[in-house]
C-alpha cells in the first residue's frame, strides 16, 4: 500500500506473529481505527514496539492484546518495510516477521477493548484471497502459502 507522501513522514517498527496450526493461520481484522492498513481487512496479529521494548515482548504483549493467546517462542523469519497514507498520516513501516509457536492453539479472543483489532480468528491457509489481506499479511504469509502450512503449537 502506498500513497502521496505529504508533509513529514511517521516511522513505526512493528513486529508481527505467523503462527500456523495445522492447515490454519492466525489472523486479526482491522479495525476502523488502525492507523496504517485499511480497515476490515486480516493483518497478522502483532503490532508496533513501544520506546525501549524488546521486539519479541512487544510480539508476546500484542498477541496477547489481539488474540487473548500466549507467545511460547519466536524466531524472527523477515523483515519489509512499506509507505501508506492514511487519515491525514505518512507513515513509513518497517514489520519484523516472526514465525510464532503458541502455548496453545486455544479460541482466540481480542482481549484489548477500542483496539486496531475487530476480530481474530484461526483461518484456513488455502483459501485466503489476496484481497482480503493487508499488505504485511500478504507478505508475512507469502512462504507459508508457497509450501503450504506446518503446525507451530507444541
Amino acid at each position: 500500500m502506498t500513497g502521496p507522501v505529504v508533509g513529514s513522514v511517521r516511522t513505526r517498527v512493528s513486529a508481527y506473529a505467523v503462527a500456523l496450526d495445522a492447515e490454519r493461520v492466525l489472523l486479526t481484522r482491522l479495525s476502523t481505527t488502525s492507523p496504517i492498513f485499511e480497515p476490515g481487512l486480516w493483518h497478522l496479529p502483532g503490532g508496533g514496539i513501544d520506546p525501549s521494548e524488546q521486539p519479541v515482548d512487544a510480539l508476546a504483549r500484542e498477541l496477547q492484546e489481539e488474540t487473548g493467546l500466549e507467545l511460547r517462542a519466536a524466531r524472527l523469519v523477515d523483515a519489509r518495510s512499506y509507505a501508506a497514507h492514511r487519515l491525514g498520516v505518512s507513515w513509513h513501516l518497517v514489520a519484523l516477521f516472526y514465525v510464532a509457536t503458541l502455548r496453545e492453539a486455544g479460541v482466540p479472543f481480542v482481549s484489548e477493548v477500542d483496539g486496531t483489532t475487530a476480530e481474530v480468528a484461526w483461518l484456513p491457509l488455502a483459501t485466503l484471497e489476496d484481497a482480503t489481506l493487508s499488505p504485511a499479511a500478504l507478505d508475512g504469509l507469502g512462504p507459508a502459502r508457497a509450501e503450504g502450512s506446518t503446525s507451530t503449537r507444541h
